[in-house]
C-alpha cells in the first residue's frame, strides 16, 4: 500500500517474478487489487496490489479505490507500506501510515527508489513514521529485494504457527509446547536432546560444530506434548566464515523466532561468555520465555556455590531478563533434566498468561505515585528516579 506512484506495481510484479500489473510513470494506473501466488523458499503466499491511496468523495472513482485497498489492508497478515524515498515522508504519507497502524497488522516500511544517493534522506526520514525500521530498496532495479524475502518469512512463520495453534484448537487436540535448545557449539545441547528422548537421535561428540540443521523432534514428557529444537551452535558472528555455517546459524535464528520457550545451554566450564549474553538478549528480544540451564555441573564439588553466584552474575549483567530461572544439569547423566522441564512448563505459563486492565491500571498508578525528581547541583539538571 502506499500513495499513488510509489512504485507499489513495480515491487509487486518484481515479486511476482513476471509482469503482470501494468507499470506508467503517470499516477493512478492500478485502481482495482490485483492478486499472485507466489513460492519463495518454503514461503507460499498471495501478493495483493494495490492502488494508491488518494483523498476524494465516498461516491468517486477515488472513493472507491480508496475502499478497495481499505479490504486489501483489513484482509492482509503483512503489510508492504511504500514510500518515495527522492520525496521524502509527505503529509499523505502520514495519514496512511495511521491507516496501516490501526489495522493491527504487522507493517514494514519500504522506502523505494533508493538507487544511488537520491534516496538517503527519504530513507532516514521514514523513521519518523514510527513503524520501524525502514527497508531501501529500488524496486526497478532489484537492489534490497533480499530484505522484503527476510521480513515475509517471518511474517510467515508466525502466520503458520497461529494457524496451527487454531487449527488444534478447534480439532480439540492438545497444542505441542515448541521448546528450541540453543547456546555455543560444544555445550551440550545435542547430548540433552538424546537423554530427554531416551535415544541417540543426535550425533555428538566432542568436535564442535556436529550440528548444522535446526532438528524437530515431537516426543511426550510426563504426558505432554513437546516440539524441540536442536539448533547449531552460535557463535560470534566475526568469527562465521564458511557459509554452511551461515546457513545453520539463520536456521537456529529462525527455531528461536518460532519456539515459545527457549533454553540457553552453558557450558559451566565457562558459562556467561559475551555470545551468551548476546544469545540472551536475542531471545528477550523475540518476546520469548527463556530458561537457562547450566550443563556439566557435576563437575563442580561446590554445585550450590557456583549456581548462586552465576544467578547474581545474570542478574546484574542482563537485567532485560531479570527472573529467569538458572537450573544446574548434567546432559550426559540427566541430573538435574526434569527440573529444567519443570522450569519450562512454568515459564510457558508465565508467558502465556493475561493480566487484566485493571491489574495493569493499579500496577501504573502504584509506580507513578512513587517517582520523584531529583535536582543534581553541578548540573541543573533532573531526573526520575
Amino acid at each position: 500500500m502506499g500513495r499513488p506512484n510509489v512504485g507499489k506495481s513495480t515491487l509487486f510484479n518484481r515479486l511476482a517474478g513476471r509482469r503482470l500489473a501494468l507499470v506508467d510513470p503517470r499516477p493512478g494506473m492500478t485502481r482495482d487489487r490485483r492478486e499472485a501466488p507466489i513460492e519463495i523458499g518454503d514461503v507460499s503466499a498471495t501478493l495483493i496490489d494495490t492502488a494508491g491511496l488518494e483523498e476524494g468523495d465516498e461516491a468517486s472513482i477515488q472513493g472507491r479505490m480508496r475502499r478497495q485497498t481499505q479490504q486489501a489492508v483489513a484482509d492482509a497478515d503483512l503489510i508492504l507500506f511504500m514510500i518515495d524515498a527522492r520525496d521524502g515522508v509527505t503529509p499523505q504519507d502520514e495519514v496512511f501510515a495511521s491507516l496501516a497502524r490501526e489495522s493491527n497488522r504487522p507493517v514494514q516500511v519500504i522506502t523505494n527508489k533508493c538507487e544511488g544517493l537520491s534516496g538517503d534522506a527519504g530513507f532516514y526520514d521514514a523513521y519518523s513514521l514510527g513503524l520501524g525500521d525502514p527497508i531501501a530498496i529500488s524496486a526497478e532495479h532489484g537492489e534490497g529485494i533480499g530484505e522484503i524475502y527476510t521480513v515475509m518469512s517471518e511474517a510467515y512463520d508466525k502466520w503458520k504457527v497461529a494457524s496451527e495453534r487454531e487449527t488444534q484448537e478447534d480439532d480439540g487436540t492438545e497444542r505441542a509446547l515448541k521448546v528450541a535448545i540453543v547456546g555455543r557449539p560444544n555445550a551440550g545441547k545435542s547430548t540433552l536432546v538424546n537423554k530427554l528422548l531416551g535415544e541417540d537421535r543426535e550425533i555428538t561428540g566432542p568436535e564442535a560444530g556436529l550440528t548444522r540443521d535446526s532438528i524437530a523432534v515431537d516426543f511426550d514428557y510426563g504426558g505432554r506434548a513437546l516440539r524441540l529444537f536442536d539448533t547449531a551452535g552460535l557463535r560470534r558472528k566475526s568469527r562465521i566464515k564458511d557459509r554452511s555455517e551461515k546457513i545453520s546459524v539463520s536456521d537456529a535464528l529462525r527455531a528461536v523466532r518460532f519456539a515459545e520457550v527457549v533454553v540457553l545451554l552453558l557450558d559451566a566450564e565457562r558459562p556467561l561468555e559475551k555470545q551468551d549474553m548476546t544469545i540472551c538478549d536475542l531471545v528477550a528480544e523475540e518476546g520469548r520465555a527463556l530458561v537457562i540451564a547450566v550443563n556439566k555441573c557435576d563437575l563442580f564439588k561446590d554445585n550450590g556455590r557456583f549456581i548462586s553466584e552465576l544467578r547474581e552474575r545474570v542478574e546484574r549483567l542482563l537485567p532485560q531478563i531479570r527472573g529467569v530461572p538458572v537450573v544446574p544439569i548434567s546432559a550426559l547423566t540427566g541430573r538435574g533434566v526434569d527440573k529444567m522441564m519443570t522450569a519450562v512448563f512454568k515459564m510457558e505459563a508465565n508467558w502465556n498468561s493475561r493480566v487484566s486492565t485493571s491489574r495493569l491500571n493499579n500496577f501504573c498508578a502504584t509506580r507513578q505515585s512513587g517517582i520523584r525528581r531529583r535536582r543534581f547541583p553541578a548540573s541543573g539538571s533532573s531526573c526520575v528516579i
